[in-house]
Parts: structure tokens; sequence; C-alpha cells
């Protein structure tokens, strides 16, 4: 089933002469329990591409479908409550809640949204990231990679249809930056979640199952990860 899809997804900044085309007519799809790395220089629109994706920012033509519904046919408020629900993200900055515990911070999101919390998941997800004995620590006595599996235990937990991850490892050194990818890669296969995720590392991005190119806004052709 295909759970993510763009057609001529395009963001342009400016006009006449300071008119910038960030993407330009992005098209491709993402199925369930996919893998997919977007891989691009700086400056190529991968970033803007993550933000169209997660519905934080608005394309200046095109569509986005999550599940088969066009993220941008909503009002802001929908859209906010939709991709609460929907959407997971993970960040290189991790953007954990300083006073929330470790425990805390994995099921703000679900709490926010006013549903409870189901307990058993969140054990197991927890467990899965080997953050059990670390649930009543704040983020300042975490390292980087612990930091990060907290977020990524934040994504998983809420049981969305996509999780996108922009440079997930980008403030990690190379070892963490591995251990994490592969916490995450096994936490999408053990639990069918369908994780994007947005990098400039070719290295990282060959632990993906497919690699999708962009390049001056433009979506290449993506194959196979060992391709």
């Amino acid at each position: 089933m295909t759970v993510l899809k763009t057609e001529g997804l395009t963001k342009i900044y400016g006009d006449g002469q300071n008119k910038v085309t960030a993407l330009d007519n992005a098209d491709f799809s993402v199925e369930q329990g996919e893998f997919a790395a977007i891989v691009g220089t700086s400056g190529s629109g991968k970033s803007t591409l993550l933000h169209m994706l997660g519905g934080l920012d608005r394309p200046t033509s095109g569509k986005v479908y999550v599940e088969n519904k066009d993220i941008f046919s909503m009002g802001d408020e929908a859209l906010t409550i939709f991709r609460r629900r929907k959407i997971g993200f993970v960040f290189q900055s991790f953007n954990l809640v300083p006073t929330l515990n470790v425990y805390e911070n994995i099921v703000f999101p679900i709490q926010l949204d006013g549903n409870d919390v189901d307990e058993d998941f969140a054990a197991e997800v927890i467990d899965t990231l080997g953050l059990s004995d670390m649930q009543e620590r704040l983020p300042n006595q975490l390292s980087g990679g612990q930091q990060q599996r907290v977020a990524i235990a934040r994504a998983l937990a809420a049981k969305p249809a996509i999780i996108l991850a922009d440079e997930p490892t980008g403030n990690l050194d190379t070892r963490t930056s591995q251990d994490v990818l592969s916490l995450l890669k096994t936490s999408g296969q053990k639990y069918q979640q369908t994780i994007v995720m947005i990098t400039h590392d070719e290295a990282i991005a060959q632990m993906a199952d497919r690699i999708i190119r962009i390049e001056d806004g433009r979506i290449m052709t993506g194959g196979a990860a060992d391709e």
C-alpha cells in the first residue's frame, strides 16, 4: 500500500530576478513499511521537501498524499491535528522537552492529542531502543546518541503512518550514527513503520531500502539502496 505520494510538488521563493525554485515538479511515492533515504547536497531542496512532506510548509503547487489524504486540502488547524496523529518527526537537534524525563518526552505527543497511552506498546518501544533503565532521566543527563534514541521512541510510540527523519545523525559521531540508524531500521521493520530519511551522507543512506536522489529541486529516479 502506498503511504506517501507526491504529485507535481513545487516550491518557489521570491519572484523576478529573486525567484528561486527550491522544489521542481517532484513526483515520488513510498510504500508501507519501506525505509527510503532522500539524498542530496546542501541546497538541493531536500529540507524543503521534508517540510512539504510533513505539512510544515505549504507548496506553491502540487500535492502530498498521506494514506490517500491530500494534506494540503485541509485548513491549518485540521492539518496540525492530522500531522500530530499521522506523522512522526525525528530531527537532528532531538527537540526534547528539557523539563520532562525520558518517559514523559516519549508519551508527550500522545497526551497532547488527548489520547490514552498504549502502555504495553510504549514499554516495548522503550525496551527495543534500550531505554528501559533511563526513563527517569532528564535530557541533559543523556548522551547525544541516547537523546536521539528517545526522539525515535517518541516518534514510534504515537504509531504514525509515516516517520520523517531530518539528518537524524547530523549531531552524532560515526559509531553512534551507525548504532542509532540500525535501531531506527530495526524498529521500523519490527513495527512495520514507514520511514523517510533526509541525509547528505551516502554511507548512512546505504542503510535504507531505497535511495531517492534530489538535485536542484528535482527528484531523480530512486533505485534500491545497494545499486
